[in-house]
């Protein structure tokens, strides 16, 4: 009999789930259990990697859905498509996740508006002169931050510099061609079309958002896109190169740098972005390696590159960023960290969607957990497994080493596995360990450092003691700790508001050094790693 897989889980990667004829794929994802859809009608979006011919035919719903578009090829509908055949195995990937919660907090910012765009008596005008049409009483523009798993986008009135309705953010509709950076990138290898497959995907994410926005806000169809003159891509470097669909082989291998890092910008109708037909999209410059945009964009909103102090950002997403500098000089250093915290390499692991454990405390042998929405539990997320973690350190209930004696439960259907724990910590063991040599070899000491910023969601939601205990931050005063909230998209959006703070940005790539740990410490960095796999 086959099976039913889901490589985006660990627990559907490994087990999967026995094929049953007549029930659907969605019946088949309840069953497994801690695997994230949308269950919401026509939401339910899942791309077969494998054994499609399994399945039955097209239902009516999934005609129309392929006749206007929302269905594209190798995709189904979870509750409508079928098993007719259960001698061979399916593999699935999730297009369209549950409720998920994406931070779009910035820090308060005080950018004096002087975008690229202006109003010149009846025109539209862009800063290299081009005429972008006539003035119709609106200019706005758009500050998007493309995550790995997120995309969060901010529309500003460029003449006021005023935030124009609520942030927009939304599952990164690119995770259907994998998690990681790396799984998209091999994607845009191996599929003769799959480069335009993954651009396609964020592009028709924005458009639809944008119209959603519209229908939200009860404003006229139509009056929003068209008065986006101008756009502010970040992100990190696979993540900004393929949204301008640029080749990403050079970041999938030996030496992981991008082709090109400096700045992009383009027509908006050449990319396919549904705004004003003479919008133009700025992309803002990569530091090296897999630090991108968005930590450039970090930067600026921190300004530490204007400060005599020595300032640290840590930024833990599904790829880890860490900058230390000043005005004086500046190094960086990225490495995959976010893929076991946001919840695809551990058992029960889930991202941040509604009903995932988000916070732990054991006392004297009793759990105590909350969960998002106060929903019931359906796994653990990011923040949660470092509470985790940090009270069976606590407790005794994991040694110092790091090993507990069986599997530890929470709950009837959410535990934690040796295997699990062994994925954090070398996880978290990679993060640290850029921590501690970036300030080495900025020459310096952790007293020395006079902040540390906590950019983007774990930043922002995890507890500090607990990540400190853990090994994942420094042994620094917590008056040092600064939660950051979005940096990614405060800085896009100085770039989108300031031609200065752009032009910042674009001198900062060439200052900034971007170190390689490994490389520099070549045999000896693995043992590093493996120090600090331990707690403190």
């Amino acid at each position: 009999m086959g099976k039913m897989f889901f490589p985006q889980y660990m627990k559907g990667r490994k087990k999967g789930v026995s094929l049953t004829k007549g029930k659907s794929i969605l019946t088949h994802i309840k069953e497994l259990g801690g695997v994230e859809i949308n269950t919401e009608q026509g939401e339910d979006i899942v791309r077969i990697v494998k054994g499609s011919e399994l399945l039955g035919p097209l239902s009516g719903y999934e005609k129309e859905m392929i006749s206007s578009g929302r269905l594209k090829k190798g995709q189904r509908l979870a509750s409508h498509a079928n098993i007719i055949d259960d001698t061979s195995d399916i593999v699935v990937f999730m297009s369209s996740f549950g409720k998920y919660t994406i931070l779009t907090d910035i820090i308060e910012r005080d950018t004096r508006p002087d975008p690229a765009v202006k109003r010149s008596g009846s025109r539209v005008i862009y800063e290299n002169g081009k005429d972008l049409g006539p003035y119709r009483g609106r200019i706005y523009g758009a500050a998007v931050d493309i995550g790995t798993t997120t995309i969060v986008m901010q529309i500003i009135d460029l003449q006021t510099g005023e935030n124009i309705y609520r942030p927009v953010a939304f599952k990164n509709p690119q995770i259907t061609y994998g998690n990681d950076i790396i799984s998209r990138i091999g994607h845009t290898i191996e599929k003769p079309d799959g480069l335009k497959e993954v651009q396609a995907a964020a592009i028709e994410g924005i458009n639809e958002s944008l119209e959603r926005l519209e229908r939200d806000s009860g404003v006229e169809p139509g009056s929003i896109k068209d008065s986006i003159y101008d756009v502010v891509i970040v992100g990190n470097s696979t993540m900004r190169e393929i949204f301008f669909g640029n080749n990403v082989k050079s970041l999938g291998l030996i030496p992981y740098e991008p082709e090109n890092k400096g700045p992009i910008l383009v027509g908006a109708k050449q990319l396919g972005l549904m705004i004003n037909d003479n919008a133009m999209v700025y992309g803002a410059p990569l530091i090296g390696g897999h630090a991108g945009a968005d930590c450039l964009a970090d930067i600026i909103a921190s300004r530490i590159y204007r400060s005599n102090r020595i300032s640290m950002i840590v930024d833990i997403g599904t790829n880890g960023e860490i900058v230390i500098g000043n005005k004086e000089k500046m190094f960086s250093a990225s490495c995959a960290a976010g893929g076991a915290y946001e919840g695809y390499q551990i058992s029960c692991g889930v991202g941040a969607v509604e009903g995932a454990i988000t916070a732990v405390s054991i006392d004297d042998g009793r759990i105590e957990y909350s969960t998002i929405g106060d929903k019931p539990p359906v796994g653990i997320c990011g923040s949660g497994v470092i509470d985790l973690m940090a009270e069976m350190h606590k407790n005794g209930i994991m040694n110092p080493k790091t090993r507990i004696e069986k599997d530890y439960y929470l709950n009837e259907g959410v535990y934690i596995t040796q295997d699990d724990i062994n994925q954090l910590i070398i996880a978290k063991a990679g993060l640290r360990t850029d921590q501690d040599l970036l300030i080495k070899y900025f020459g310096v000491s952790l007293e020395d450092i006079d902040r540390i910023y906590l950019a983007g969601a774990f930043g922002n939601y995890m507890n500090i003691d607990n990540a400190i205990t853990i090994g994942l931050l420094p042994r620094a005063d917590k008056s040092k700790f600064i939660r950051f909230g979005n940096g990614a998209l405060a800085g896009a959006m100085d770039m989108l508001l300031s031609l200065k703070l752009r032009k910042d940005a674009e001198n900062l790539k060439d200052i900034i050094q971007h170190k390689k740990p490994n490389e520099v410490e070549g045999k000896n960095f693995q043992y590093m790693i493996a120090d600090n796999m331990y707690f403190n």
